[in-house]
């Protein structure tokens, strides 16, 4: 369907495809980056959590895993990655168990890419792990701005985008699939994963930017919201975690309400990044977040 059936044409123009990946990637590092483009991810922060997070003794636990840009840059023996999102659980755990059947399918959406066959696989709805990993990959490099929403229904409703390549040199599926052989992948509320830190482990956590009387932009998560007694329970639960021995960091919204849940207790870090999210580079300014350890 939609021409992902032809596997032997696909097979052979992915080998093609690998070989040239491989000298073009010479020199890189071994750090294997993030496949998947998100909203609010941490890839511009990633260096600084991994200067606090280090040396790493214990697990890894990271409960609002996103596109992953952290545990891609820190490469932890041990990890625990969990996110409500079944369909992104369901592309960590293909990639990981059989990266190269993923990539075959990529490659046959790569080669049928265009605005008329975005929109049929955007409604396209597999019963296959790898096809609804391949179609889950496809549309976040090709949707706007990598962009995960979902309407009322949870159906993917983000328009095409201005980006046409669905594979690219600096993919290294193989040690994509390596790295998350180390971790156990769940979906599942965040407070069912931090509640299993113990001591020496390491919870990394990036909620959606709620703040008290101010819903901003990042309430929605998934097809639910995550309201200000989700950020009352997320500081309880790394509080939790880092009374049982586990050490803690938290990124969220530079507001003074999330200050006043968390400067008992924590040391708080005050960042900022230019914004990507606007339609328009004149609207793009620098915004502060907190950092929280």
């Amino acid at each position: 369907m939609f021409a992902l059936n032809r596997q032997h044409h696909c097979l052979n123009w992915v080998s093609t495809f690998m070989k040239k990946s491989k000298i073009c990637s010479v020199g890189q590092t071994s750090t294997p980056l993030p496949f998947l483009k998100w909203a609010g991810g941490k890839r511009w922060l990633s260096d600084r959590i991994v200067e606090l997070a280090k040396p790493m003794k214990g697990r890894y636990i990271e409960p609002f895993l996103g596109g992953g840009a952290v545990f891609f840059a820190l490469k932890p023996d041990a990890a625990l990655l969990s996110d409500v999102n079944a369909e992104l659980i369901n592309t960590y755990r293909a990639v990981r168990d059989n990266h190269e059947k993923v990539l075959s399918l990529l490659a046959a959406h790569h080669l049928a890419h265009s605005k008329e066959y975005y929109y049929q696989i955007r409604s396209y709805k597999p019963r296959c792990v790898y096809r609804k990993a391949a179609r889950f990959i496809y549309l976040n490099r090709t949707c706007w701005n990598g962009l995960y929403r979902v309407n009322l229904n949870g159906q993917f409703n983000v328009p095409i985008g201005t980006k046409s390549a669905v594979l690219m040199p600096t993919d290294d599926w193989p040690a994509l699939s390596a790295l998350l052989n180390s971790a156990q992948l769940i979906c599942g509320d965040f407070e069912d994963a931090i509640a299993q830190a113990g001591k020496g482990d390491l919870v990394f956590a990036d909620p959606p930017y709620t703040v008290k009387h101010n819903l901003n932009g990042f309430i929605k998560y998934n097809d639910s919201l995550f309201s200000w007694s989700d950020q009352i329970r997320l500081r309880d639960a790394v509080l939790s975690a880092k009374r049982r021995g586990a050490r803690v960091i938290v990124t969220n919204a530079h507001h003074e309400s999330i200050k006043d849940l968390y400067k008992q207790h924590f040391r708080l870090e005050s960042v900022s990044r230019a914004s990507v999210l606007a339609s328009s580079a004149i609207h793009r300014g620098r915004y502060q977040e907190l950092l929280i350890s």
